[in-house]
């Protein structure tokens, strides 16, 4: 399994993502602009900024999945259960088990594909059209330094303009 592509990957950009989109639930501190009088004075009750349910529908739905998915993980390679802990330190965890994860072919592709899932959620919640990720090595056909994952996609490829070429199908 190529780390650079496999459940490592995926699991380093939700950890990097998802602090980003609990963010979005924060209540801003200014008062929105349709909550303002003309006069630039807030109205009564409207200090507030609105609840964005898409956005807290995401949070719980890769909280859940995170939870489900160390679960799954920790039963599968036969590791008892751990104590509840806050998303990222769960997506570390997992990622300390790579190696074992790796040396099961199936549950390598489940954790991959999870990952991949909850990665391309939280971007689309947080107004990326997809999340690209650069990888190291260079594009076996024309040599650039242009290797790009795009997750949603499930595949690797040169952004080279010269080149395009899909460089291989992360599975």
């Amino acid at each position: 399994m190529n780390p650079s592509t496999g459940p490592s990957l995926w699991l380093s950009v939700l950890l990097r993502r998802f602090p980003d989109l609990v963010g979005e639930l924060a209540p801003s501190s200014g008062t929105p602009p349709h909550a303002r009088r003309r006069s630039g004075t807030p109205r009564s009750g409207g200090a507030s900024a609105p609840l964005r349910l898409h956005v807290s529908d995401a949070v719980r739905d890769i909280t859940d999945g995170v939870v489900e998915l160390e679960e799954a993980v920790r039963e599968r390679l036969g590791l008892r259960p751990v104590a509840p802990a806050p998303v990222p330190v769960r997506l570390r965890r997992i990622a300390g088990l790579l190696e074992r994860i790796g040396s099961d072919p199936v549950l390598a592709a489940h954790v991959e594909d999870e990952a991949r899932r909850m990665a391309a959620r939280c971007a689309r919640e947080l107004g990326d059209p997809e999340q690209v990720v650069r990888l190291p090595g260079r594009c076996p056909e024309c040599g650039s330094v242009s290797l790009r994952a795009l997750p949603e996609r499930a595949r690797v490829c040169c952004v080279n303009p010269a080149c395009r070429t899909p460089v291989e199908e992360a599975s």
